[in-house]
């Protein structure tokens, strides 16, 4: 058997604003951004050089799904970043003004440090010793 995760949905308020965080921020590709109606876009976005899983971009629709935008794991870190090179993606976070909630600490699995997205996400970067 074989399988993979393809996309994850990442509530967003506005597609717009979501992508020049994720765009211009922290240099995500955009892989695709299709009108699906009047108010719906098939939004995918990847970190540079990742062959996995991507981010869907969803807006979020009703008051039910807008109460999650930035709580989309109850507080804890929502997604983890892996880096080839973690000081200029620090750097680079730095640069950005994105808030940065625990500094860099080495790890046994590596070298991480937890940032807040736009929406208030946390994210681990980390770049693993191996």
């Amino acid at each position: 058997m074989k399988q993979h995760l393809a996309h994850l949905t990442y509530l967003v308020r506005d597609y717009d604003e979501a992508l020049d965080f994720f765009i211009h921020k922290l240099h995500f590709n955009l892989v695709e951004d299709t009108r699906l109606s009047e108010s719906k876009r098939w939004v995918l976005v990847s970190p540079p050089g990742s062959e996995g899983c991507m981010l869907l971009l969803a807006k979020a629709v009703g008051d039910e799904q807008l109460k999650f935008i930035g709580n989309q794991s109850g507080g804890r870190v929502f997604l983890f970043l892996y880096t080839d090179d973690f000081t200029r993606d620090y750097d680079n976070l730095l640069q950005q003004g994105i808030e940065i909630i625990r500094e860099p600490s080495e790890e046994a699995y590596g070298i991480v440090a937890v940032f807040r997205d736009i929406y208030g996400n946390l994210w681990d970067l980390i770049q693993s010793k191996e």
